[in-house]
C-alpha cells in the first residue's frame, strides 16, 4: 500500500521550518492527526508556541453535532494548558469569522483539517474566512494538505447557480469536486481577491486516483457522523437528504447510507437502478433530530463498485422517487439551514429547480443532463488551481 505524507507528516519530520519557535494559532479538529495518530496540537507544539486553538463546526473536540453551535463566548474563555479556544461555529453567522482580536500574539496560524471530498462540508469554508481575516491583520497561514477521500479524479454536481451562495458552498464549485483542501483554497483566494502570505505544504506520494484507504493514513472520523469512508462515499449524495423531512440516519451507525421516514415509498426508491449500488430494504428508529422515537421504513446504500457509483445524481434520483409518499403537503426542510433561512434543498443543490421539479411531478432527464455538463464545465475551471 501507498504512503502518502500530509502536510502534518511534514511537518512533524521538520520539513516546515516557517513556524519554528513562533507563536501561532491552529485551526484543527479531532481528525487533525499525523500517519502515527498523534495529534496536530502535540505536533505543532514540538516546533512552535501554540497560544490559541481555533475550532471548526462540530467544534474542536469534534463532539458537537451538526448546527449545533458551540457557544463562543464560553469558549473564549476555556484553557486547555494554557491556551484560549475560539469557537468559529456559534449560534450567529457572524460568529463564523474570526475578529482581530483573535490573533493578537500571533506569529502565524496554521491549518490543518480533514475535508471529504463534498461543497457542503463546511471545513474548507471556515479555513476561508480564517484566511482572509488573518490577511487583513497580516498575520501568515500554513495550510497542511490532506487527501481528498474520494480521490482527485472524479467530478459530480454542476456549481450553484448565482445568487446560491452559502455556508454549505461560498464559491460555485460541483458538489463532488475532486480537490483537496489546498486547491480549494487557492481557488477561494483568487475569487475573493485575497492578498493573504499562505503556505501551502503539499502532500507527498498523493495521486489523484487514490481513495483515502489506499493512501495508508489512519481514518479518524472529522465529524460525528462521518464514521467510515463508506460515509463519505455516499455523502455528496446522501447529504440532500438534510434538505428534506426524511431522516437521513443520524443517530444509527450508518448515517446517509440508511435513511428513510414512517410514510417512505421504499418500492418507488428500489425501482430506481444505479450502476455501482444496491438498496436493501431495512427499518430503523432515529436517535434524535426528525422522527426521532418513531418506527421508519429505509433503505441502506450498499456501494458495490464505487468506481462507478455516482452518488449525487443517484440521490437526486432516489429523493424525487420517494417523498411523493411522505404524508405531509410539503416535505421539504423548512427551519433555518447553516445560518440561511432559504430552502435547505436548494442551497444543497444550487438553486430552486430540483425542488420545483419534483413538486412537479416532472421528469428530470433534462435537469440531470444540465447537471452533468455543469460538472464537467468546472473540471476545466479547477485546472489552474489543482497543485497535484
Amino acid at each position: 500500500m501507498s504512503r502518502v505524507r500530509t502536510g502534518l507528516d511534514r511537518l512533524r519530520a521538520g520539513e516546515v521550518p516557517s513556524i519554528a519557535g513562533k507563536k501561532v494559532g491552529l485551526l484543527a479538529h479531532a481528525a487533525s492527526v499525523d500517519a502515527t495518530f498523534t495529534h496536530a496540537l502535540d505536533v505543532v507544539s514540538e516546533r512552535a508556541e501554540v497560544v490559541t486553538l481555533f475550532g471548526p463546526e462540530h467544534g474542536w473536540a469534534g463532539a458537537a453535532q451538526d448546527m449545533e453551535s458551540v457557544s463562543t463566548s464560553a469558549n473564549e474563555v476555556s484553557m486547555l494548558d494554557g491556551r484560549k479556544i475560539v469557537s468559529l461555529y456559534g449560534e450567529y453567522a457572524a460568529d463564523l469569522h474570526p475578529r482581530a482580536e483573535h490573533f493578537e500574539g500571533l506569529d502565524a496560524v496554521v491549518i490543518d483539517l480533514q475535508d471529504v471530498g463534498a461543497r457542503y462540508y463546511t471545513y474548507v469554508w471556515t479555513a476561508a474566512f480564517v484566511i482572509g481575516a488573518a490577511a487583513r491583520v497580516g498575520v501568515p497561514v500554513v495550510l497542511l494538505d490532506r487527501p481528498n477521500p474520494l480521490g482527485g479524479e472524479v467530478v459530480e454536481g454542476g456549481p450553484q447557480r448565482p445568487g446560491f451562495r452559502s455556508f454549505v458552498g461560498l464559491h460555485e464549485i460541483s458538489v463532488r469536486h475532486g480537490m483537496t483542501i489546498g486547491e480549494l483554497i487557492g481557488l477561494a483566494m483568487k475569487r475573493d481577491r485575497i492578498d493573504a502570505s499562505v503556505e501551502v505544504v503539499k502532500m507527498e506520494g498523493w495521486a489523484r486516483s487514490m481513495w483515502f484507504d489506499q493512501t495508508g493514513l489512519p481514518w479518524v472520523l472529522p465529524s460525528p457522523n462521518m464514521p467510515t469512508l463508506d460515509t463519505a462515499t455516499v455523502y455528496p449524495g446522501g447529504c440532500l437528504v438534510e434538505g428534506t423531512t426524511l431522516s437521513e440516519g443520524r443517530g444509527q451507525t450508518r448515517p446517509f447510507e440508511l435513511w428513510g421516514s414512517p410514510a417512505f415509498d421504499v418500492d418507488a426508491v428500489r425501482a430506481i437502478e444505479v450502476p455501482g449500488a444496491h438498496l436493501r430494504q431495512v427499518g430503523f428508529t432515529p436517535t434524535f433530530q426528525k422522527h426521532a422515537g418513531k418506527a421508519c421504513r429505509g433503505v441502506q446504500v450498499h456501494v458495490t463498485d464505487r468506481t462507478r457509483f455516482r452518488s449525487y445524481q443517484a440521490y437526486l434520483r432516489w429523493i424525487a422517487a420517494g417523498l411523493p409518499g411522505e404524508d405531509i403537503e410539503y416535505p421539504w426542510r423548512t427551519e433555518t439551514y447553516e445560518y440561511d433561512r432559504r430552502p435547505a434543498i436548494d442551497m444543497l443543490t444550487g438553486g430552486p429547480e430540483y425542488r420545483q421539479l419534483v413538486n412537479e411531478g416532472a421528469d428530470l432527464t433534462d435537469y440531470l443532463a444540465a447537471d452533468r455538463k455543469g460538472a464537467a464545465r468546472f473540471v476545466e475551471v479547477r485546472r489552474p488551481y489543482l497543485i497535484y
